[in-house]
């Protein structure tokens, strides 16, 4: 499960969703837990699991989770906003989608959402709610949403040199809108990495999570399309990315109230992606 090639056919299927969109070491930049009281002493805070450092040291990878009889699956949502679209969201452009977030809660879907450190800056009430929520964890996505690679779909590039700051600024904004012990993964923007870039983010001391469905819902307007490639898709210890960013994937929504209950008939169970991990053997 820790590799340190793409699965191309997944990068790929996003390629021109995320080209439109663009117009493992001590944990070192979580917030530190609060004391604990007389009364809590006794039962301290589980760390959540990662994996353990890839060859040479490097920043482990995880796309799925183990493909057991469980049948668990995790739905990721990625809540893009780059840097400089702040004047598109000042005119009226929603990089958030409170009614997919509502559609989670009503029907009670564990969920991972990684998050950039712009999106939670222009959306901070919504990012603390999300992240102070049990049904959820927020996860790392970098705070410019710029590649770490060249030739990233158009993706404006962060030299090597910024890396690993770019990644600490995100948990600097989750922390100073309230979300609380965000998770130490990560998600490449475009999902595009290579060996200098998980070099790069091996002080930061997370996991990179891809994926192993490619839903296609960024600029999607057919539904039942998005849905079947999930419901076709989908395996026991899957990981399926998925979009929390209305302007640019207006149909997630409507997704979501189609194939969450087609997979519980299914037999398939929501979870989110520290379970998967914690599964695949991740340490704690």
């Amino acid at each position: 499960m820790i590799t340190l090639v793409r699965r191309v056919t997944a990068v790929c299927a996003l390629g021109a969703a995320l080209s439109a969109l663009a117009s493992c070491a001590p944990e070192t930049t979580r917030a530190p837990l609060p004391a604990p009281s007389a009364t809590a002493a006794s039962s301290p805070v589980a760390e959540p699991p990662t994996l353990a450092p890839g060859p040479a040291g490097l920043t482990p990878v995880f796309e799925h989770g183990p493909r057991t009889r469980d049948k668990a699956v995790a739905l990721t949502f990625d809540a893009d906003m780059t840097s400089d679209q702040g004047p598109r969201a000042a005119s009226g452009e929603r990089f958030d989608n409170p009614g997919l977030i509502a559609a989670l809660r009503e029907l009670k879907v564990p969920a991972t959402v990684f998050m950039t450190g712009r999106w939670a800056e222009e959306y901070p009430v919504q990012a603390r709610a999300i992240g102070r929520d049990p049904l959820f964890e927020v996860a790392n996505h970098s705070y410019s949403h710029h590649a770490f690679t060249d030739d990233c779909y158009g993706l404006p590039t962060v030299d090597e040199q910024r890396m690993r700051t770019d990644v600490e600024r995100a948990y600097a904004s989750f922390r100073k809108v309230g979300v609380r012990d965000a998770m130490p993964y990560f998600r490449f923007p475009g999902g595009c990495y290579d060996r200098r870039a998980l070099k790069a983010l091996t002080p930061v001391g997370v996991t990179a999570v891809q994926w192993d469905v490619v839903s296609g819902d960024a600029f999607a307007t057919d539904a039942r399309s998005v849905a079947r490639e999930v419901l076709d898709g989908v395996r026991a210890g899957s990981v399926v990315v998925l979009h929390c960013t209305l302007s640019a994937a207006p149909t997630t929504e409507r997704v979501v109230r189609s194939v969450v209950p087609e997979l519980r008939g299914k037999g398939f169970r929501f979870v989110k992606v520290s379970e998967l991990i914690g599964a695949a053997g991740g340490r704690r």
